[in-house]
């Protein structure tokens, strides 16, 4: 027990670490040794809790996804309104870890085939929970309507993601995203157009 213990501060300790650099220093910065140093750990403990630096770096981002997650466990009770807002909340409270997840998103998605694997099964697994609630809240919604407003949600949440991350919070991400919100359970909202 107090093996497991002690693997569990030092698994703590190299995430804080990590969370810490690439705040400082940005995912370039974040280098196995710096982390190591960081942490007060030697590489053979990092590597008896984590099989990479990305591993690292990917449970900090998923660890921030989690905070603002709605319902973490299953997603059942979870509304629409509910993950467009903690995508919002994803992006503009902690936009650093954000931005880090848009770089894996985007350069490891298209270079790292594991990497790209892995971006694909989340963002499917978001567009599952975004349908379902989508569902819920509309119930008479056939489902290829309801995955194709979804498709357009995400991809402008992504969008705005984007842009936000660019222009250093220079987009009314809430504002868009309401609207957006209101396009998906509607067919249609103020400035958008209704599905064709």
């Amino acid at each position: 027990m107090t093996r497991y213990k002690v693997g569990l501060r030092t698994r703590e300790k190299i995430l804080a670490a990590t969370r810490a650099l690439l705040s400082e220093v940005g995912l370039e910065g974040t280098t196995l040794k710096a982390i190591c140093d960081r942490a007060g750990v030697l590489p053979g403990s990092f590597y008896n809790q984590f099989p990479s630096k990305d591993e690292a770096v990917l449970q900090v981002v998923r660890g921030a996804i989690r905070a603002v997650d709605p319902n973490p466990t299953d997603g059942e009770d979870e509304s629409l309104g509910e993950l467009v807002e903690a995508y919002v909340k994803f992006i503009t409270g902690d936009p650093v870890v954000a931005r880090i997840y848009l770089q894996i998103a985007v350069g490891g998605g298209l270079t790292d085939d594991r990497m790209g694997a892995r971006v694909l099964r989340h963002h499917r697994r978001r567009m599952e929970r975004f349908t379902s609630a989508l569902l819920r809240s509309v119930p008479d919604l056939d489902l290829a309507e309801a995955q194709r407003r979804v498709e357009v949600t995400l991809a402008a949440l992504n969008g705005l993601a984007f842009q936000w991350m660019l222009e250093e919070g220079g987009v009314d991400v809430d504002g868009h995203a309401r609207r957006l919100l209101e396009h998906a359970l509607a067919g249609g909202g103020p400035g958008y157009p209704a599905p064709a």
